[in-house]
């Protein structure tokens, strides 16, 4: 594509060389530049691409666009200049695929806990309604039966535009995705318009070093997307609702329990049948009657109303939306491992104080004979999310294993003292097992009838990361080898 058809929408400043010339293909790594390609320098918080600008041009740059004032080696590279090198690439990504989010109806989902779930809801729902969907987020992306690993819940602006591009080639009419704070502050959705902007709730998260300078921030992140979208699907609960809709530019629809809301839920009810949890309420509003949804938890009440209200905006028929989410099965979040009759096995994605209160609260409305819960928390992270995880799961739990996530170069030891001083301030009693297989088949052997063993933290991920490496780890499979381990039992076909 021409150079001046990419740049169109931004503005630069020339520096040297000419606009009329080809590019190949776009890159903010240095190491996948291609010959005739475009390099993006931008500063990270790990490291610096304006530090690698010359290996850019040394592996076939030939077009340079960079925040700073730097120089470059050879005469024929184009060099350009912007302000903001990460809404640059944004911009340019979308005009070097064609614009491919007009292409579809764009939905984006923002929110502290429930996105992913949402998100397969409301993709189950369209797909229920005989159209093409695909969607990215925590869990990777998905379209027309392809999965794709990705980086990060919000992918960065070019490889979030290539993705959306592969959409459009997949007939994708409808592209669901998870918007996070993080994507937002780093203009990784600079320029799109959504046609749905979805709200699920707002609590303290991803506040420190690397993510966001304090609460105000993060809750003005999430914000923003409701003054970049047309219709606003927005949790009328949500403490912060009107914090969330002031500035908002779009048309607003609500759901929550509240009379006010547009879609309002009544008669809540927790179903246990057999190994299965699952909740019923009555709706009222954009949708009446009873509604049935195949995950526990009042939460998953919010979330289904939530995948409703979008549903109903979407234009998808009722008899679509309810046998969505009765149907609907989200990996990793409060996932039921069919492994006993005697006692429950949960998989759920929960990493802080808040999501781990709000999923352990909910099991104890089951009335569990024993919660055992197996923990860690993340290295290279705040240690505030450890005293709360600690403190929460340790009153809301019999017994707390302490054991391995993600230490990242942290030592395991260092990361499970800290979450003993959360500890500290519950009667939780708790053993520390640092290797998550051998805690996982801890959990199995000591468990009795009616206990939920539940795996925090993990969910979907299939990793462990120490030191800078990624090993291969899935709750799944720990869950597997312990009850061979433990029981001699075979339960190969859950994974």
């Amino acid at each position: 594509m021409k150079l001046e058809n990419i740049i169109r929408d931004i503005e630069c400043e020339a520096l040297h060389g000419t606009r009329d010339r080809e590019v190949s293909d776009i890159a903010y790594d240095s190491r996948k530049v291609v010959p005739g390609g475009m390099f993006v320098a931008i500063e990270g918080t790990v490291a610096d691409g304006h530090d690698y600008i010359e290996a850019a041009i040394e592996a076939g740059a030939g077009v340079i666009v960079a925040e700073k004032e730097v120089t470059v080696s050879d005469g024929a590279v184009t060099l350009i200049r912007v302000k903001n090198g990460r809404k640059a690439l944004s911009l340019m990504s979308a005009a070097y695929f064609g614009y491919p989010a007009k292409k579809m109806v764009t939905v984006g989902i923002t929110g502290t806990k429930g996105k992913s779930t949402v998100e397969h809801m409301v993709r189950d729902i369209i797909e229920k309604s005989g159209k093409k969907c695909g969607i990215i987020g925590t869990v990777g992306a998905f379209m027309n039966g392809k999965s794709i690993v990705t980086e990060h819940t919000t992918p960065e602006s070019y490889d979030l535009q290539k993705l959306f591009a592969m959409m459009v080639d997949e007939g994708c009419e409808y592209m669901v995705m998870e918007v996070s704070s993080q994507g937002i502050k780093m203009d990784r959705v600079a320029g799109i318009e959504f046609d749905y902007g979805v709200f699920t709730n707002i609590s303290p998260d991803h506040i420190g070093p690397g993510e966001h300078e304090n609460f105000e921030e993060y809750l003005a992140c999430k914000a923003e997307l409701f003054r970049r979208c047309r219709t606003g699907i927005i949790n009328r609960d949500d403490a912060h609702y009107d914090d969330i809709v002031r500035g908002a530019s779009c048309e607003i629809i609500t759901f929550g329990m509240s009379e006010e809301a547009d879609l309002a839920a009544k008669d809540i009810r927790h179903v246990v049948n057999g190994g299965d949890l699952s909740m019923e309420f009555t709706a009222e509003g954009m949708i009446d009657g009873k509604i049935v949804v195949g995950l526990p938890g009042r939460f998953n009440i919010f979330n289904a109303m939530c995948a409703a209200c979008t549903g109903v905006a979407l234009g998808m028929p009722k008899d679509a939306i309810l046998h969505a989410l009765e149907n609907v099965k989200v990996r990793g979040r409060v996932e039921v491992l069919p492994v006993s009759d005697d006692f429950s096995v949960l998989i759920d994605f929960a990493h802080n104080g808040v999501s781990s209160e709000s999923v352990l609260s909910t099991l104890r409305e089951y009335n569990p004979h024993r919660i055992i819960s197996i923990f860690g928390c993340g290295g290279n992270r705040s240690k505030v999310r450890r005293y709360e995880m600690g403190e929460v799961i340790g009153r809301l739990s019999e017994l707390s294993i302490l054991t391995s996530d993600n230490p990242r170069r942290e030592d395991v030891m260092d990361i499970i003292e800290d979450i003993k001083t959360g500890m500290a301030k519950s009667d939780g009693k708790y053993v520390v097992i640092p290797d998550r297989e051998d805690a996982v088949a801890y959990a199995l052997s000591h468990a009795e009838k009616g206990d939920m063993i539940v795996l925090l933290g993990k969910g979907h991920e299939e990793y462990q990361e120490i030191n800078g490496v990624k090993h291969h780890y899935s709750e799944r499979e720990a869950v597997v080898k312990g009850m061979q381990k433990v029981f001699g039992k075979d339960f190969s076909f859950l994974l």
